[in-house]
């Protein structure tokens, strides 16, 4: 029973001071964005990276999951006769919910990994330590740029899958389906206020700051070698993922 307690003890510890190693991290990186957010060309690059680069997977996955939602709410409300609110309900769903974490976690996938596996790889080849010998900041060079660039790029990445998502429910749901085309954005806008689409920029901020604090801080402090990268790689993108999912409970019972 001991060493049961001893175990459980150990890995509570090992949590908590996980917990406030990642924490320092967070709160120090804000600071240096603060104080020294890089040089714009820097910052430029990383929202080309995050940003652009991700354009074409979250062009696909809007559209499908705006197609999904055309489909799947017009046979909800046909069974209430309500077809007309096919725009309100897909424009709803996209805008406070889908559209900041399905972004989200297609940014994580793609741009997160790789993010963690570029720090990583100048953590193992000593590139991190030469610069700390040369008594400069690594955070100024290799983490603020990324979490200010995703910052900027992952609002706008949202901002595309809703536009993209509601036309693919637009093309599901009044061209497949028949749905008047004057009831779908016409029922859109009557329902969508600002209210919503404040949600939707808060959360698409704040995911943008998980996606970017995670993934450097599991490249910051990978292990050593190839293994070490590869295991930092796969625990940020499940650790981000789950933090976002979480954070987006929180977010939205506040929001509400």
């Amino acid at each position: 029973m001991s060493i049961l307690v001893d175990k459980l003890g150990a890995l509570t510890l090992r949590l908590l001071r996980e917990m406030g190693r990642m924490l320092t991290f967070l709160l120090y990186s804000i600071y240096m964005i603060a104080r020294h957010p890089g040089k714009p060309v820097h910052v430029l690059r990383q929202v080309h990276f995050i940003g652009a680069k991700s354009f074409f997977v979250i062009f696909l996955t809007a559209s499908f999951t705006g197609m999904v939602l055309g489909l799947q709410g017009y046979y909800t409300l046909a069974k209430f006769g309500s077809e007309g609110l096919l725009g309100s309900a897909v424009a709803l769903s996209l805008i406070r919910e889908l559209g900041p974490v399905l972004s989200a976690l297609m940014v994580t996938g793609r741009a997160g990994s790789a993010i963690t596996a570029e720090i990583g790889i100048k953590k193992i080849t000593e590139q991190i330590d030469a610069l700390e010998a040369m008594a400069l900041d690594p955070f100024k060079y290799l983490v603020s740029p990324k979490i200010f660039g995703a910052l900027i790029a992952v609002p706008l990445l949202c901002a595309i899958f809703d536009v993209v998502g509601i036309y693919g429910g637009y093309i599901v749901g009044v061209k497949l389906l028949g749905v008047n085309p004057g009831a779908y954005f016409h029922e859109m806008e009557k329902s969508v206020e600002w209210k919503d689409v404040y949600s939707g920029i808060v959360k698409s901020i704040s995911f943008g700051l998980i996606i970017a604090w995670v993934c450097c801080y599991k490249g910051y402090y990978a292990g050593h070698g190839a293994e070490g990268v590869s295991r930092a790689t796969t625990s940020a993108v499940v650790m981000a993922s789950v933090v976002i999912l979480i954070w987006d409970y929180f977010l939205t019972s506040v929001l509400l």
